[in-house]
């Protein structure tokens, strides 16, 4: 099913969207130490990833859609592209488990800037900030894997595992994007 020109509900994820396929683009990310980066967020104050103690876990994604504006042109046929809304809101509803499994802190990060940001945070009444990198600062000093749409640089989707200040874990690539915190839980689950 294809979304009529300026009905988009960036809550629903289509069934027949492609699958991502593991391009090894991530596959140098456990064990890295985090950059000393301090990001904008949209709970006011920036967040340096680097220094937070104890566990953290941060969601990427590519963009998050608004109601009623239509996505870049060819959106659901990138595989990855569609579902940050349906990821956000899944980790918002498993929220008071990641803390109950040891999660410290939990944040979402897309390049997308801190309005646009704080706007999608707001909607989906996220117990947790967004993260900008707007300046792609944290993604070329990890190495993270993006792709360019409608001339803007965005983050792949994927989720990551960080013990003070190092990464774990790196899921990736994240498919059904609305699964992505309970994939996270099982693994915390399985790790303990």
């Amino acid at each position: 099913m294809t979304e009529a020109p300026g009905t988009h509900n960036p809550q629903f994820l289509p069934t027949n969207i492609p699958t991502p396929q593991d391009d090894g683009a991530a596959r140098h990310l456990a064990g890295m130490k985090l950059p000393d980066v301090a990001l904008p967020a949209t709970e006011g104050a920036a967040v340096n990833l680097s220094k937070l103690a104890g566990r953290t876990v941060v969601y990427i994604y590519p963009r998050t859609g608004v109601p009623g504006v239509d996505p870049p042109d060819g959106w659901d046929q990138i595989p990855g592209a569609r579902g940050c809304t349906p990821q956000s809101c899944s980790f918002r509803d498993h929220f008071g488990e990641l803390r109950r499994l040891g999660v410290a802190h939990l944040y979402g990060i897309s390049t997308q800037d801190t309005a646009y940001q704080r706007e999608a945070a707001t909607r989906l009444h996220l117990p947790f900030a967004i993260l900008s990198d707007e300046r792609l600062t944290l993604t070329k000093a990890l190495k993270l894997p993006t792709f360019s749409v409608a001339g803007m640089t965005l983050l792949k989707r994927m989720a990551l595992v960080i013990d003070d200040g190092k990464i774990t874990k790196a899921f990736y690539p994240v498919f059904p994007p609305d699964k992505n915190a309970e994939e996270v839980i099982a693994w915390l689950q399985a790790s303990r």
